[in-house]
């Protein structure tokens, strides 16, 4: 999350929530539909083969609409590509991306 630390910064405007949600998501004060929108995220990430419609029924019922879900879907796999590309040609983040205190 290093390359996008600057943007959850502006958005959250509390350093101690940044954190939480950086360490582990689901004990920050997130709403649960975000945490939900996480999980999704997670698992789609780590655990793909696992990927079930009751997940996007967890999301429905979360309150996203389908063309919700599918941008979540297509975000996460965007995501996931680009840092899987980056990661195995060694490409680290441009040192303007990364979060530097005032």
């Amino acid at each position: 999350m290093e390359s996008h630390e600057a943007d959850l910064r502006d958005e959250i405007k509390d350093d101690a929530e940044v954190s939480r949600i950086q360490d582990d998501y689901r004990q920050s004060n997130l709403d649960n539909a975000t945490k939900k929108l996480l999980d999704f995220a997670v698992k789609m990430t780590l655990t793909p083969k696992d990927m079930r419609s009751a997940d996007i029924e967890l999301l429905r019922s979360s309150g996203f609409a389908d063309e919700d879900i599918l941008d979540i879907a297509q975000l996460a796999g965007y995501f996931n590509y680009t840092n899987r590309v980056m990661d195995s040609l060694g490409i680290l983040p441009e040192p303007n991306m990364r979060y530097k205190p005032e």
